[in-house]
């Protein structure tokens, strides 16, 4: 028999499959898991993983016994299950493996199930089946893509959230907004709450016409919500300004010395003051607003809302990191136009001057969307291949980033290793942005 872990990634081949026939027919074959805890139910184009991650940390500061479940992972699979804020054990992934394979070798064999079935409807069953092992109280679930059709969408939750909706997987979605909005409206159940972030128009529509249709309460998340973002406190952060060199790279002012937001917030329900958000740029604040007005619907205490939106981690959003000597990486998962936006403008917003982009995306995304986007705020662009079998094409990379912005160089290299190396010859500071797989690559050669 395969190792546990070589027949799931094995599984990968396969590919996307929507509906959620095999997910239905397995997790009642393992006695529905996904029924022994409460749930929260996440979509959305961007922010969902931000929202799950601050929805999690808030409720483990509050005493409950919670897990998360998102997709894709960086480095370690193991970070898709987090139970009590880590990653469950190998040892407790593969033996879950091996339980989940052999309630689907038996649904094959009695013809209930006709194919196999995909990598994420495994992944998820196996989350099911893990969080239901440790004894979870409640689980934040992120859906793979889409929402109605997604495996994610077996769950009953006593809350869901949708936290944006723009352009992205259009092939599988959907050519309009609307369209779009209707699949990630699918999460919405018969009498359960959904807070919603600021939608277009147009996917508001129909979200909303979703919720009347399944009597299920609309938490427009901003609707009576008085903000403002604070400048961030440095005081007590520790200086991470760079020594001053002799290169025409910026100098060390270009970036704050702490990540992370500030902001003062006043809710229909509660009063926050002040609060310390640990995830950095606007996009994040519109996240933590869809977080509060969902933990609020929780019944979260306030102090414990407070703590979690301080202490989330969610590697690869805006996250600096550092080498010896001086080099550091803005590592973001901007993977889509709205995601490029943002980057962009934290960019313009933070940075005095611009700096040079890593760029790696897949070949089925918006790759001149995402360029549009991100080109007017960097000085350069080192495109590569994220090691994933979907990876566009570096030279087609080049290729379209030179159309786009003839002004902006542009230099190729065959690995995430060697457009570092190239990038950081141009200045001690990089951001390396466009693929998920193209973060982890880069944090595999920290790590290594």
């Amino acid at each position: 028999m395969l190792d546990p872990l070589t027949y799931l990634f094995g599984l990968e081949q396969i590919g996307i499959k929507f509906g959620l026939e095999n997910i239905s027919a397995l997790v009642e074959s393992l006695g529905h898991p996904e029924r022994a805890f409460a749930v929260v139910h996440v979509a959305g184009t961007n922010g969902k993983g931000s929202v799950t991650a601050m929805v999690d940390a808030a409720l483990r500061a509050a005493g409950r016994r919670s897990a998360r479940y998102t997709s894709p992972h960086l480095i370690d699979i193991r970070e898709r299950f987090v139970v009590g804020g880590r990653p469950v054990s190998a040892d407790a992934l593969a033996d879950a493996i091996v339980h989940v394979r052999s309630h689907i070798d038996s649904l094959r064999a009695a013809g209930t199930l006709d194919v196999q079935p995909t990598f994420f409807e495994v992944t998820t069953a196996i989350a099911f089946e893990l969080f239901r092992r440790a004894g979870t109280e409640i689980a934040v679930i992120e859906v793979g893509l889409g929402g109605r059709l997604d495996a994610t969408n077996v769950v009953v939750p006593v809350a869901s959230a949708i936290t944006s909706i723009a352009f992205d997987h259009q092939q599988y979605l959907g050519r309009s907004l609307g369209e779009i909005a209707a699949e990630k409206a699918g999460i919405i159940k018969r009498g359960v709450p959904v807070a919603i972030g600021r939608l277009p128009p147009e996917a508001d529509a129909v979200v909303e016409r979703v919720a009347h249709e399944r009597g299920a309460e609309l938490i427009r998340a901003w609707d009576g919500v008085d903000l403002v973002r604070l400048k961030p406190d440095t005081t007590d952060a520790p200086d991470t300004r760079l020594e001053p060199d002799t290169t025409d790279a910026p100098d060390a002012t270009d970036l704050p010395d702490r990540f992370g937001e500030r902001i003062r917030i006043r809710t229909p329900a509660r009063d926050y003051g002040e609060i310390d958000l640990a995830l950095s740029g606007s996009h994040q604040i519109d996240n933590a607003v869809v977080a509060v007005r969902l933990l609020e619907r929780l019944d979260v205490p306030a102090a414990a809302i407070l703590d979690g939106l301080a202490h989330v981690s969610w590697p690869g959003r805006l996250e600096l990191r550092r080498l010896a000597g001086g080099r550091e990486a803005i590592l973001d998962a901007a993977h889509n136009p709205a995601g490029a936006a943002a980057l962009a403008s934290y960019l313009q917003e933070a940075c005095a001057h611009r700096l040079p982009l890593v760029f790696g995306a897949m070949r089925d995304k918006d790759i001149d969307g995402m360029f549009r986007a991100l080109l007017p705020a960097v000085s350069a662009v080192v495109v590569t291949r994220a090691s994933n079998p979907r990876s566009a094409d570096p030279a087609m990379l080049a290729e379209r980033a030179r159309a786009i912005a003839p002004d902006v160089p542009v230099t190729v290299e065959p690995s995430a290793r060697d457009a570092l190396r190239a990038a950081w010859r141009l200045s001690p500071r990089v951001v390396v942005a466009g693929s998920i797989f193209l973060l982890g690559d880069v944090m595999r050669e920290w790590d290594g």
